[in-house]
């Protein structure tokens, strides 16, 4: 592979690049939007929604092609990303802590 080649591929990354944080931006909205209807960590974290979430994207990255593992792991570590951020937006006055307890960060290990 040229050097030209190798930076013709790294433009179009660049370009993708762009583009997916543009949905990790509307996503982001979206989480925000879902996350003030929560009243809990609890609601927060929902296992069970990340689980569906990820058994869904796996089954698509099959079908589109992709690594069913890498797409996993991105998923997690997004997901997990998200998380920290609803969980910062929970009301944490003193009198409503006993709802906010065991907030650690889920941050996934790299």
């Amino acid at each position: 592979m040229t050097h030209d080649e190798i930076h013709g591929i790294r433009i179009e990354i660049d370009e993708l690049d762009r583009r997916i944080v543009a949905l990790l931006a509307e996503r982001e909205n979206l989480v925000r939007r879902a996350g003030r209807l929560k009243t809990s960590a609890t609601a927060v974290r929902a296992p069970q929604r990340v689980e569906q979430v990820v058994q869904r994207v796996r089954a698509a990255a099959a079908d589109l092609g992709a690594t069913p593992d890498v797409v996993e792991r991105t998923y997690r570590a997004m997901i997990g990303a998200f998380i920290d951020l609803e969980l910062t937006t929970l009301d944490t006055s003193p009198v409503d802590s006993a709802r906010t307890e065991d907030t650690g960060s889920h941050e996934q290990p790299r």
